[in-house]
């Protein structure tokens, strides 16, 4: 007995149809061909990470030299921002060129919270003063997690820390501070 039979008797329906695979891909290469050329956009460069290249300090007024810092051949001003913009800035610091433990920064370019605070200061955004005050909210917030802790370094260094334990605390010091 065929299947086609067995499937009669037992009133199921017929199960031995086989679609034909190429006559769908025939009929979208029909319907894509009928379609009008799409606008093209710029597209970002893709880096060989497989990744594309994002600006950590994108959308901030980068410092520029004026004609005195030129002539006497200085680094200009730095940009004013606060506490707050400073930890925002640590955060896509790290976000784009990764967090690391136990150094300051390592062969690959990942940082540390503070390698990042320094990274954010030597771009030319706020000044020592900025990072310390931000590092005075992030020990708050730390302390509130845990009473012991001594600094950031420690807390960033400890055994079992992860990325995005970092970032949300660089997130809540960053709230706080804005307030």
């Amino acid at each position: 007995m065929t299947s086609t039979r067995t499937a009669a008797l037992l009133g199921l329906p017929d199960l031995s149809f086989v679609a034909d695979g190429g006559q769908l891909v025939r009929e979208i290469e029909k319907y894509l061909a009928a379609q009008p050329a799409s606008p093209r956009f710029p597209v970002p460069v893709i880096c060989t990470a497989g990744q594309a290249p994002i600006r950590w300090d994108l959308g901030m007024a980068r410092p520029e030299p004026t004609v005195l810092d030129r002539l006497r051949k200085r680094a200009p001003a730095p940009v004013p921002i606060d506490a707050a913009t400073h930890l925002r800035l640590v955060s896509r610091y790290l976000t784009v060129h990764g967090w690391c433990q136990g150094l300051l920064w390592d062969p690959h370019g990942r940082r540390c919270i503070l390698g990042a605070q320094l990274a954010v200061v030597q771009a030319g955004y706020g000044t020592e003063a900025t990072a310390m005050r931000a590092r005075t909210y992030l020990m708050e917030q730390f302390r509130r997690l845990q009473p012991g802790a001594r600094s950031v370094d420690e807390w960033n260094d400890a055994a079992g820390r992860t990325a995005a334990e970092v970032h949300r605390q660089l997130d809540i010091a960053a709230a706080r501070a804005h307030h």
